[in-house]
């Protein structure tokens, strides 16, 4: 075997191992960006569903009794910019508050005006208003819902220099106050790579974990997590490792939680965390959590279902023993409903995590073959959408690289042949360059075992052919040259169509397909 190992290197990916087959996660975060905007905000705006009536906030019970007798009063921009600059207590929580609400509304809230009439600035001190906690709750509040917005609006509150304020309330006695400046840091996180690392640098996510306690609120809870997962979010460039990896224990521990946001924004974390190199992978690995996670993909909420997914996904994109940890955790028992889910970004990611485990090596292809994966993976290259079919494809050429003719006599015997060689009349080049070098690799196996011909000529019946001539019009040259490779090896009358000693490489057709054991 190790002959044939030997032997099929040399015509194939020579220069590739099985690690640099397996695909990190970067064209298919283009294609699921969008999806990912719908499952989770990396800003979030604290929104007042409460209008003009009595209010009590989420406070304890001295800030709240104070915040009772304060009935919303209706001011214009400047009675409120005056008010908020007042030294009498009352009157700036009440202007503080105004600011605060108009900050809150659902929609088209002004928050560029508010910027312009100079109400962050006058915000940002009122932070430093110990004697009146309300008033610092509702700066704050309105300082959150100013980061909310865009990078400009962010950067204003940034250059008031908040973000220190912001850190000190993390320590606040009031709970409320601690959560609203996490919520804020957890806004201006969101914004990029750039504030991330500010934060990073200023030791927020230390000061953060340091808030969870075995009584905090729920509500609490998941905004810690999530703007955990936005400290460690983004990839160009992706945050320094030592940094985040902090998080980790904690992540594994609260995993054990039932509530949906929470858990959707920890699967959310270790997803950013494990997107990226090997070490990274085994990082998240060593903390135990992938049985969870798994258990996961079978979750009725789609946010929870999306992080979990995403996160298996990444970890497959790691060594074997990586890929290993998410066979061994059931994961390809799930991915048959996963195959059939309504939601394409569902199918496309599913798709993708099975390519990087068929990427691996016999062994584990075999684990796709035994959990009756293949016809469903034949049905989405037949049926699917073009960007599913595309995964698909990817999971045929990617088991072509390490199968053996056994393998490749399955794959083959369920029908791939005719929706493969179809997705060569498809627009998009990278398709049509996977579905080529998942052929060469057909062929070359072939070649090995010394059946050449039959497959050319599974190939040729699946209208391979005649695609595969029509493309060497393509404009792409790697296009071009893949197709002359194969029709110069498979389809031309001069070249010998076997490979010798025939005793190591006896193939025994059987009668499975018009009698040939492809």
């Amino acid at each position: 075997m190790s002959q044939v190992a030997d032997r099929r290197t040399a015509f194939k990916h020579a220069a590739k191992t099985t690690d640099e087959m397996r695909r990190k996660r970067t064209e298919l975060t283009v294609e699921l960006r969008k999806a990912h905007k719908d499952d989770q905000l990396f800003k979030r705006r604290n929104i007042d569903n409460v209008e003009d009536s009595e209010e009590e906030l989420n406070t304890s019970a001295e800030v709240s009794s104070q915040a009772n007798i304060m009935s919303p009063i209706k001011l214009s921009v400047p009675e409120m910019i005056e008010g908020m600059k007042s030294e009498d207590p009352k009157t700036r929580m009440i202007a503080t508050r105004s600011a605060r609400k108009m900050l809150s509304k659902e929609r088209n809230p002004p928050i560029d005006d508010l910027i312009q009439a100079g109400v962050v600035p006058i915000c940002v001190r009122l932070l430093d208003d110990v004697d009146n906690p309300n008033t610092q709750f509702e700066a704050a509040w309105a300082l959150t819902n100013i980061a909310s917005g865009t990078s400009e609006q962010t950067l204003t509150v940034i250059k008031a220099d908040a973000i220190p304020k912001f850190l000190k309330l993390l320590s606040s006695p009031h709970l409320n106050l601690a959560e609203q400046a996490t919520w804020a840091l957890g806004n201006i996180a969101g914004d990029g790579a750039q504030t991330r690392d500010f934060l990073l640098n200023l030791g927020t996510l230390p000061m953060i974990l340091a808030l969870v306690t075995p009584t905090i609120p729920t509500t609490f809870l998941r905004n810690i997590v999530w703007s955990i997962s936005n400290l460690c979010r983004n990839k160009n460039p992706p945050p320094n490792f030592e940094k985040i990896r902090i998080c980790l224990p904690l992540l594994k521990d609260l995993l054990a939680s039932d509530d949906v946001e929470t858990l959707s924004d920890i699967c959310w974390a270790l997803s950013y965390i494990s997107d990226g190199s090997n070490d990274k992978i085994q990082a998240v690995v060593d903390t135990g959590v992938v049985p969870r996670l798994v258990e996961l993909l079978d979750s009725k909420q789609s946010t929870i279902l999306t992080a979990a997914l995403r996160t298996v996904g990444n970890i497959a994109t790691g060594n074997d023993f990586q890929t290993d940890c998410v066979i061994q955790a059931g994961a390809l028992q799930k991915m048959k409903q996963l195959l059939q889910n309504p939601r394409l970004n569902i199918v496309k990611e599913a798709a993708w995590t099975i390519s990087n485990i068929t990427a691996g090596n016999s062994r584990q292809i075999d684990r796709v073959i035994e959990e009756g994966l293949v016809p469903y993976i034949v049905n989405i290259l037949e049926n699917g959408d073009a960007k599913v079919q595309k995964e698909a494809a990817w999971i045929i050429t990617n088991f072509t690289t390490s199968a053996t003719k056994e393998q490749v006599s399955i794959l083959v015997n369920n029908s791939v042949m005719v929706p493969f060689c179809n997705l060569l009349a498809s627009y998009d080049v990278k398709t049509i360059q996977v579905v080529l070098e998942g052929l060469d690799n057909l062929l070359e196996i072939a070649l090995q075992v010394g059946e050449l011909n039959q497959m050319a000529l599974l190939i040729e019946e699946a209208g391979g052919l005649e695609k595969i001539e029509a493309l060497q019009q393509h404009e792409n040259e790697q296009v071009y040259n893949k197709c002359f490779k194969i029709i110069t090896m498979a389809f031309n009358d001069s070249n010998e169509n076997s490979l010798t000693n025939g005793d190591e490489f006896d193939f025994n057709p059987s009668e499975t397909v018009n009698g040939i054991n492809f």
